[in-house]
C-alpha cells in the first residue's frame, strides 16, 4: 500500500507542478509585488526543510536577515524553496546553507550545498524544462528537471536576476537577486482602528488552534509548525480525546484546523459540527483533505469551511489562518 500511495503522490505532484508551469507560460499567474521583511519568509522556509534535509543525513544552516524586500512574498518563497531541495536531491552528504549577502541595493539570497557540483558547460541547461543534470556521485532521484523551469520563469516575471556557480567535486550555490523595498508607514484613522491593526500586523500571534487528526505523527508535526508562528495549539486524535484536554463547549478557541477523513466511518466535519454545534460563536474551520472530487469541495463550501488540499503548503496554510483569524478578531462578542 505504501508504494501504490507514494506513485499517488508522485502523480499528484508532477500534474501539480505541469499545472504550475502552464499557468506561467499562460500569464494566469500574476504577481503581487509589495515591500515585506524577510524574517518570517526564511524562517518558515528553513524550517519547512530542515525535517527532509535530516532525513537525507545532511544538516541545513541558516543565516536569518530582517532585511525588506520589495517581490512577491509567495513566489519568492517558491524560488527559495526549488532551490533547498534541489540541494537536498542532489547532495550526497555535507551540509547546505541559505542566508543573504547585501549588495548596495538589492539583496542575493542563496543556497550553497557540498553536492557533486555540475560541468561549465551544462549550468544553462538546468533552467530548461525536463533536463535534468546527473553529476557523478550525485544520488539517485524521481526528479523531473521542472524544479528550476519553474524559479526561472517566475524570476523572468518577477524581474529578478537568478544564476548559479558551481565547482565539480565540491557543490553549488543557486542565487537570486531581490531589489530591498522599504515598507510604507500605516495609516491609523482612530483609537479603536489603530488596536485592532496592532492586533493584525501580529499575524497569528496568541492565536488558539484546535489540531484534529487520527495521525499522531501529523498531529505533532502540525503542533509543532504552528507553535512556530506563536500559535497556542492544542492537538488531538479525536473529539474524545480533544474533551480529554479542555472543554470544547466554553474554551476560547480562534480556529480549528482538522483532517476529513478520521478514524471508524467519522469525519472531521462530523466533530467539528458536534463542537460548533454547542457553541455560543462557532469557530471558524479549515478541513484538510487529499480527496480532490467537486462532490466534497462542494460539500464543505456549503457547511461553510476553508477548504485545503493536501499536501499543505506551509506559506498557503499561514496565510489562510492568518486571513480567518484576522476576521475571528474583527467580529464583536
Amino acid at each position: 500500500m505504501r508504494s501504490v500511495s507514494a506513485s499517488l503522490d508522485d502523480v499528484e505532484s508532477l500534474l501539480g507542478t505541469l499545472v504550475d508551469i502552464s499557468k506561467l507560460d499562460a500569464g494566469v499567474i500574476k504577481p503581487d509585488v509589495t515591500a515585506f521583511d524577510l524574517r518570517d519568509l526564511l524562517n518558515n522556509i528553513a524550517r519547512e526543510c530542515q525535517q527532509m534535509a535530516v532525513a537525507e543525513g545532511l544538516r541545513l544552516d541558516f543565516v536569518a536577515s530582517s532585511a525588506i524586500v520589495e517581490s512577491d512574498s509567495q513566489l519568492l518563497a517558491r524560488i527559495l524553496r526549488n532551490f533547498l531541495t534541489n540541494a537536498i536531491r542532489y547532495t550526497g552528504s555535507g551540509r547546505i546553507l541559505l542566508g543573504c549577502r547585501r549588495q548596495k541595493d538589492h539583496i542575493l539570497l542563496q543556497v550553497w550545498d557540498t553536492g557533486p557540483g555540475i560541468p561549465q558547460d551544462k549550468l544553462n541547461e538546468i533552467f530548461q524544462e525536463f533536463k535534468r543534470i546527473r553529476p557523478e556521485g550525485s544520488r539517485p532521484d524521481k526528479g523531473l528537471g521542472l524544479g528550476l523551469a519553474i524559479v526561472d520563469k517566475i524570476a523572468r516575471m518577477l524581474g529578478h536576476d537568478v544564476s548559479v556557480s558551481s565547482a565539480e567535486g565540491r557543490g553549488s550555490v543557486f542565487s537570486v537577486r531581490v531589489p530591498m523595498g522599504r515598507l510604507q508607514p500605516k495609516r491609523l484613522s482612530a483609537a479603536g482602528k489603530g488596536v485592532h491593526n496592532a492586533m493584525a500586523d501580529q499575524g497569528l500571534g496568541g492565536a488558539r488552534v484546535w489540531v484534529i487528526d487520527n495521525d499522531h505523527a501529523i498531529c505533532a508535526g502540525m503542533k509543532t509548525l504552528l507553535e512556530g508562528w506563536d500559535c497556542r495549539v492544542t492537538g488531538a486524535t479525536s473529539l474524545a480525546d480533544l474533551e480529554r484536554q479542555l472543554d470544547p463547549v466554553g474554551s476560547p478557541v480562534d480556529l480549528i484546523l482538522a483532517d476529513y477523513h478520521l478514524d471508524n466511518d467519522e469525519t472531521g466535519a462530523d466533530i467539528v459540527a458536534s463542537i460548533n454545534g454547542r457553541r455560543r460563536h462557532p469557530a471558524p474551520v479549515v478541513m484538510i483533505t487529499a480527496n480532490y472530487t467537486n462532490e466534497l469541495k462542494q460539500h464543505i463550501r456549503d457547511l461553510g469551511y476553508v477548504l485545503m488540499n493536501k499536501p499543505v503548503k506551509p506559506l498557503k496554510l499561514r496565510s489562510t489562518l492568518s486571513h480567518l483569524i484576522s476576521l475571528q478578531r474583527r467580529e464583536p462578542r
